[in-house]
């Protein structure tokens, strides 16, 4: 797999705090890139700078192998990053076609293209296998968490992205709708796109993720296949930034 977006050695403060220090990613197009870390690891931190909502205050930034900077989310949108927070940032009172083109609304003869926007709402749901929801013209207030998920996902995707970063995408979820959740960035996968995806849960990590990578107080602490590691290993990382090896010594 091609690497779609390289970190190298991104560091960020916050006056005395450092943040982030020396920090690299790769993160392949086609694959699912789990990021963890303990609360305050840096975790939002560093997927803010990818999202152009921060600058860092070094490193470099490779985006399909050229060195970018992102200023702005509008940066990031054009170079095809979408990030879904974890509040979604949808609006309750309006639809599901309103949602996913809010801010972006097709226009013809200087008036809105409805018919327009509803088919192309509709081919996305479509082609991500959102089968759940009972009309694209239902109140975003009416859906449930998973179904609220899956539409802020889908508006991402709408836009030609090619990496869609997703912000603890299955907290406060039940079981049934955590599924549906992973079913889509499966679908993302299957579609050719990188996904970020930022998450406490490991379980759902494992479920999906190709690759794990590890942030421990601002540093990156490991970077592996999901298949040569366990949980337990990941909970090391996460809490000590190093594992300990059978023979007492410590690796990472």
């Amino acid at each position: 797999m091609s690497t779609l977006l390289s970190l190298r050695r991104i560091s960020k403060s916050f006056g005395a705090v450092q943040a982030l220090t020396d920090v690299d990613l790769e993160v392949p197009a086609g694959q699912v890139t789990a990021l963890c870390g303990d609360n305050g690891a840096g975790k939002s931190v560093l997927i803010k700078c990818i999202a152009g909502i921060h600058e860092p205050d070094h490193g470099e930034i490779i985006w399909a192998g050229r060195p970018v900077r992102i200023h702005s989310p509008r940066d990031a949108a054009e170079l095809g990053i979408e990030t879904v927070y974890q509040d979604l940032a949808l609006a309750d009172n309006l639809d599901i076609v309103q949602n996913m083109f809010l801010g972006r609304e097709k226009l013809r003869h200087r008036l809105l293209d409805e018919d327009e926007m509803e088919k192309a709402a509709a081919g996305t749901l479509r082609e991500l296998g959102v089968t759940t929801v009972r009309s694209i013209r239902q109140p975003v207030a009416s859906l449930s968490g998973g179904q609220r998920q899956s539409v802020a996902v889908a508006k991402a995707v709408m836009w030609h992205s090619k990496l869609v970063i997703m912000d603890e995408p299955t907290a406060a979820l039940g079981v049934q709708q955590t599924a549906v959740v992973l079913d889509l960035v499966r679908a993302l996968r299957a579609r050719g796109l990188a996904v970020l995806i930022i998450s406490h849960n490991l379980n759902d990590v494992f479920a999906v993720a190709d690759r794990i990578a590890v942030l421990h107080l601002g540093r990156m602490a490991a970077q592996v296949p999901a298949a040569t590691v366990d949980r337990q290993r990941v909970v090391e990382y996460m809490t000590t930034g190093v594992v300990q090896r059978g023979d007492g010594n410590a690796e990472g």
